[in-house]
């Protein structure tokens, strides 16, 4: 039996004046599952994230819809938003320390965010905002700490443990681990994964990180230029992209370390060509177009390898669904064996 679907996203577009930076997305996502959605930056990842909760920046206007439930949340009345915050939806922002009042304790501001929610005393809020820091691998005796006296991993736990605080249905975590060294990226990372586990919150996780994704993601969303590219289950899309912009990703994910990536956008360890050590890291050619000044066409057909002349250029692809994948791609039937090969490049 499959989940039942807790958020349903339906023709999003987030525009800038005449520039659309979100164009058209639709997708679902389902109870207890963790979401990943990934693609370069400017492809608008974080707009969407924000959209989802109903909070997207205020010269933005946000056409289509984005319902919870009985709640519609683009459009949203104010006393909407509050009644599903905390409760049902929460975020987990890029920056800890923006979101951390500076002149608080990091746990008298848990305790207040507990507060805000259940009627509970001073000192028994105080309690569960320790043990929720303590959940995250703060101990006590740092609760007492203000936020510039906290490492940027400390930070960025201490918002988890927030967002976490009344088990919410839903937990939007965009780009998490902006400016953390790889370590502490991976274990930012891990640590949603397994407090949404142990929680039951649904996870929908704006990442970079692709051999994180393949760990813990569910389902990963691919998008480029506002619009998605690819969508489906994790082991499916890395296993064989059907999108030639996915194996391109999956091409210069890292190659070493857990869930490592292979060249041929497969996990390692698969029996796959390997790069040897005369070729070149492998790599998406050119840059993300303007949103402003987007190519007629596919917005990916001036660095796609398989982009023709006529239809690729001219004729925008609309999502296709078939077993369980979708897929954005005029030219997806025709993708070789190994995809990613189409991004290598011989020293």
């Amino acid at each position: 039996m499959n989940p039942e679907v807790l958020l349903s996203v339906q023709d999003l577009h987030v525009s800038f004046g005449a520039v659309e930076a979100v164009r058209g997305l639709s997708f679902d996502v389902r109870e207890g599952e963790v979401l990943a959605v990934v693609g370069e930056s400017g492809a608008g990842k974080s707009l969407t994230a924000r959209a989802l909760l109903g909070m997207p920046p205020r010269e933005a206007t946000v056409t289509g819809s984005v319902r919870m439930g009985s709640y519609e949340l683009v459009g949203a009345r104010h006393s909407v938003r509050a009644a599903l915050w905390g409760r049902r939806l929460a975020l987990v922002p890029q920056d800890a320390l923006s979101a951390l009042s500076p002149v608080h304790p990091v746990a008298d501001q848990l305790a207040a965010a507990v507060r805000s929610v259940d009627r509970v005393s001073r000192k028994a809020a105080r309690a569960r905002a320790v043990a929720a820091l303590e959940e995250v691998g703060i101990a006590a005796d740092q609760a007492r700490a203000y936020p510039h006296e906290f490492s940027g991993g400390m930070r960025q736990r201490a918002v988890i443990a927030m967002a976490m605080l009344h088990s919410p249905a839903l937990v939007v975590a965009d780009e998490p681990t902006t400016a953390q060294d790889p370590e502490t990226q991976r274990q930012i990372l891990d640590l949603l994964a397994h407090r949404s586990e142990a929680t039951g919150t649904t996870l929908v996780l704006v990442t970079h990180d692709l051999p994180t994704v393949r760990e813990h993601a569910d389902r990963v969303l691919v998008m480029y230029a506002g619009r998605l590219v690819e969508e489906g289950p994790v082991e499916e899309v890395f296993a064989r992209p059907r999108a030639p912009y996915t194996a391109g990703l999956l091409a210069s994910a890292p190659r070493k370390g857990r869930g490592a990536v292979t060249s041929s956008g497969s996990a390692a360890g698969r029996d796959q060509p390997q790069r040897t050590r005369r070729q070149r890291l492998p790599s998406i050619p050119g840059t993300p177009p303007n949103p402003s000044d987007l190519p007629l066409g596919c917005a990916f057909a001036p660095r796609c390898p398989l982009a023709d002349a006529t239809r690729c250029r001219t004729e925008r692809p609309e999502p296709e669904t078939h077993d369980g994948r979708t897929v954005a791609c005029h030219r997806w039937r025709e993708l070789p064996d190994h995809p990613a090969e189409l991004f290598l490049e011989s020293v």
